[in-house]
């Protein structure tokens, strides 16, 4: 069984520091990347650990880790090579570079090589239909590949060398991309400034660019802040709001507020009513501030903008005619039954009208 270092066990602690003490069970995500950059998949010890850290049950933690497939189950190999089946890659020969694949290394999909430098996969899709083949490797694009092209890739890895996405940063290992995907930066000296945008990426800028099209008022030139700066400037902004005098409030001859209302309140000092803009029969109900705004809209929601809906607060739906009573409408469904009987032998249960009008006697017996 694993026992994690003291390194990954203080990283955990700082991973859940990053939210409120009530909301520490969101850092689950960044906990399995974690373990995952130590044994280079996630174990039941690893499950184990994350459980134990954040106060859950072993359960609740495996959920999450079978759920997202970046989160590997089994041993993983150094570099996770993944080949874009999907649609538009597939037509474009992904999936010729896949068997290509497949067949050099001797393994299928989630299979690693014996001497454990790859583990290969087929994606479904890699977002990147625009680079199409697309391959990865621990998540780095290499685009427009062919057979030949993944071939040297893999080998050149097999061989201890990093070849360099198309896109993105340095090459690097499962467990030190998992480092990162827990929210560490990458500490090796230069790494995130190789690669660089593609050119379907920029294509719009260019776009841009040719047109002369730009924000209104941009200016590239500006430096962006940093965190402190512009903590800085929020706490300045907000101080310089509270010093502001509040505005004097307009009174008639009495004192009262201005009314503001049309002829069905005037000098009552309301609001118009909303009905005159929507034909709502609804007041406007304030809703207590303990309530999500989705149960508050579900609340005040009116389907037709004319009938107030039944649990709206402070509203009553008008009713026009006496409601049938309860054995007029059980008449109604049996009728409605015996003038539509089921085609075939196979009847279900309860669709005869001699049956229907037992059970209702039976339900009225037992009362």
């Amino acid at each position: 069984m694993t026992v994690f270092t003291e390194e990954t066990r203080e990283r955990a602690r700082e991973i859940i520091a990053r939210y409120p003490a009530d909301r520490s069970r969101s850092a689950l995500l960044p906990l399995l990347h974690l373990v995952q950059s130590e044994e280079g998949y996630v174990s039941p010890a690893g499950v184990e650990f994350c459980a134990e850290v954040l106060g859950l049950n072993k359960a609740q933690v495996g959920a999450v880790a079978t759920f997202y497939t970046m989160y590997k189950r089994k041993p993983t190999g150094d570099y996770l090579v993944s080949v874009c089946t999907n649609t538009m890659c597939n037509v474009l020969g992904g999936q010729e570079v896949y068997d290509t694949l497949a067949e050099h290394l001797g393994v299928g999909h989630d299979e690693t090589t014996a001497d454990g430098k790859i583990t290969l996969e087929h994606a479904e899709c890699l977002a990147a239909c625009d680079y199409g083949p697309v391959m990865t490797v621990n998540y780095d694009f290499f685009d427009g590949v062919d057979p030949r092209g993944a071939l040297g890739v893999v080998e050149e890895l097999r061989a201890g060398g990093r070849p360099m996405p198309t896109r993105g940063a340095r090459l690097c290992t499962l467990k030190e991309m998992a480092v990162q995907l827990a929210g560490f930066a990458d500490e090796r000296e230069g790494a995130v400034a190789d690669g660089g945008p593609g050119e379907a990426t920029l294509r719009g800028l260019r776009l841009a660019e040719q047109h002369g099209i730009a924000v209104p008022g941009f200016d590239p030139n500006t430096p962006i802040r940093s965190k402190a700066e512009a903590d800085q400037a929020a706490a300045k902004a907000k101080a310089a709001e509270a010093a502001k005098p509040e505005p004097a409030k307009a009174a008639n001859g009495n004192g009262a507020k201005p009314t503001t209302g049309t002829a069905g309140n005037a000098g009552t000092g309301e609001p118009a009513p909303a009905a005159a803009a929507t034909g709502s029969t609804a007041p406007d109900v304030k809703a207590p501030d303990g309530k999500s705004p989705q149960v508050r809209t579900a609340e005040t929601r009116q389907p037709d903008a004319r009938t107030a809906v039944p649990d709206a607060p402070g509203t009553k739906v008008p009713a026009d005619s006496t409601p049938p009573a309860p054995r007029d409408a059980q008449k109604a469904e049996a009728a409605g039954a015996a003038a539509n009987p089921p085609a075939g032998d196979g009847k279900p249960a309860g669709d005869e009208a001699g049956a229907q009008e037992r059970n209702l006697k039976e339900a009225e017996a037992q009362k």
